[in-house]
């Protein structure tokens, strides 16, 4: 740890973790983090800022062409964190995407170039594009913080760094996706094939846009299907970038189609299109509803969902608390509060309750808001003036309904889309801001007497997309996991993901699994061949 501190004393987005990272310094060598301190040291300033980011893609990419939208209408791109328009981009709707769904269609057509290749080329090609983003990865993060406004370290070494390895990882999977061979009863041969469902439709959101993108089309492609991509309205620069790089790098023309557009018209046209197999979707629950109801209505694609939550944080007396207030401060304030996973409803024993919420008072006062290329700024602006004035919004029915706003609750500066974090204490469990996913920097701490209560307290939620127990009770954390209606449990952690760990929730969170061997399945079609034979013999 000396030589980190040494190479890192100056940084502060790195300071800003280190004393969570020394939560999980077992889940990583050392020699790792080392040289991830050492890169960040290295590199946290760039040529880049607000005003000298070059975007270089606007068009539609459609059958590896850049064009402009059928109708030929544009939709502005914003600075979130400045309010200015940075650009305009095309704007797709149903014509636009039926034209993509056909060359999804001809890319797809057996005997395609696509459908004949080799399962370890296509893995190649998904190196070459994870290559091709390392080698651009300055740019496409720059391009990351002027249309979403996250800190330009996040950018790099969250996003941009994990939509690589994202990539990477499944170009690995892509020739081993595979069947069985099974001993059925009679004199029969019977195997099964692993097939691709065809043309896929994605639809992702703008809290990450590159990495949600990547998330997608990694499985996607590795499995042998097509795409057609949408993007979200706010932030679709980066993914249109990507796109140039998967022409470049020799994806055949129809393969990857990116669209930029809205939901109402080019989303609902995706989720209704009879010539789509599959639609994988990540965002709000009340979308997700829509998506899943406009399959039912056409051809029954198939669906997998990632939706909103409220994730609770479960506190006991016994954690070690700089570990838990580093975790739960991670947690929900990564990203400015833009997780689906952020764990806002954080439940603290009643023992340590007051010595809690005084610390982490102090760290959300600590964070630092402003220009996102600045390497002091660890906090962004919320991506627009809608999203920051519904948080805003539920501060102030926080402060009505009897919550203690603690810090924060207001707006920071008077440009862009900045909200001081924001901390409530004695907060109740029927408060508008206990139930109501707020998507933004506001923390709220309610305090619990015992574990059976706070195990009801927090299951009681439409939502399961994730969870945490910070303890040092093996036999407490083995039960409260167990009970944890959630897709996935941390425990003594907050936010700790990886690609070969599967993601996703319960309930109203959504269903299906993003990332790992896990989301494979959904985009392949199980075949059962079973051929008569004269006689079996084992």
């Amino acid at each position: 740890w000396m030589q980190i501190e040494q190479i890192s004393f100056k940084l502060s987005y790195y300071n800003e973790y280190k004393s969570y990272l020394r939560t999980i310094v077992d889940q990583m060598s050392l020699n790792r983090l080392i040289l991830f301190a050492s890169r960040r040291a290295l590199s946290t300033a760039t040529k880049f800022n607000s005003s000298n980011v070059p975007v270089l893609q606007t068009e539609l990419f459609i059958n590896n062409e850049f064009v402009p939208a059928q109708s030929g209408k544009r939709l502005e791109v914003i600075n979130p964190s400045s309010g200015s328009i940075v650009c305009d981009v095309a704007e797709a709707d149903s014509t636009d995407v039926d034209i993509a769904v056909a060359a999804a269609n001809k890319a797809f057509e057996y005997g395609s170039v696509w459908r004949t290749m080799d399962a370890s080329e296509r893995g190649r090609l998904m190196y070459k594009l994870a290559d091709a983003l390392e080698r651009d990865i300055e740019y496409m993060a720059a391009l990351e913080t002027l249309d979403n406004g996250k800190p330009f370290s996040d950018s790099k070494y969250v996003d941009c760094t994990a939509a690589i390895n994202c990539l990477r990882y499944f170009a690995g999977w892509a020739d081993k996706v595979q069947g069985k061979t099974i001993p059925a009863d009679g004199s029969t041969f019977v195997y099964t094939k692993h097939e691709p469902v065809g043309v896929v439709g994605g639809i992702t959101p703008w809290n990450f846009p590159l990495l949600m993108a990547v998330w997608k089309l990694s499985p996607i492609l590795a499995c042998g299907n097509t795409v057609v991509l949408k993007v979200a309205e706010q932030t679709p620069l980066t993914a249109l970038y990507l796109a140039k790089l998967a022409k470049e790098v020799g994806f055949p023309p129809g393969v990857i189609n990116i669209l930029s557009g809205y939901g109402p018209t080019a989303g609902d046209a995706i989720a209704r299109h009879p010539n789509i197999n599959k639609v994988g979707f990540t965002g709000s629950t009340e979308v997700g509803k829509l998506i899943q109801q406009a399959s039912g209505e056409t051809n029954l694609k198939r669906v997998t969902l990632e939706l909103g939550g409220k994730s609770p944080n479960i506190i006991f007396d016994d954690c070690d608390l700089d570990q838990a207030i580093a975790g739960a401060h991670m947690g929900l304030f990564f990203n400015v509060g833009q997780c689906c996973c952020a764990g806002s409803r954080i439940y603290v024993q009643e023992s340590i309750y007051e010595k809690f919420v005084k610390k982490m008072v102090e760290k959300a006062e600590q964070r630092v808001l402003g220009d996102p290329f600045d390497p002091k700024t660890n906090h962004g602006p919320q991506i627009d003036d809608v999203q920051m004035e519904k948080i805003l919004g539920l501060i102030e029915s926080g402060k009505a309904q009897g919550a203690t706003l603690e810090t924060g609750g207001q707006r920071f500066g008077d440009k862009g889309y900045f909200v001081k974090p924001t901390v409530f204490s004695n907060v109740q469990d029927h408060m508008d801001i206990s139930t109501t996913e707020i998507f933004g920097p506001v923390m709220q701490v309610a305090s619990f007497k015992d574990t059976d209560e706070v195990i009801e307290r927090a299951n009681n939620t439409e939502y399961g997309l994730a969870a945490a127990v910070f303890s040092k009770n093996i036999d407490r954390i083995q039960h409260v996991t167990s009970a944890l209606k959630a897709g996935h449990v941390w425990v003594n952690a907050y936010n700790v993901l990886s690609v070969q760990s599967p993601f996703g929730g319960y309930k109203q969170s959504g269903f299906g699994r993003d990332l790992s061997e896990y989301a494979l399945s959904h985009y392949t079609e199980v075949k059962c061949v079973t051929t008569a034979i004269p006689q079996k013999n084992s």
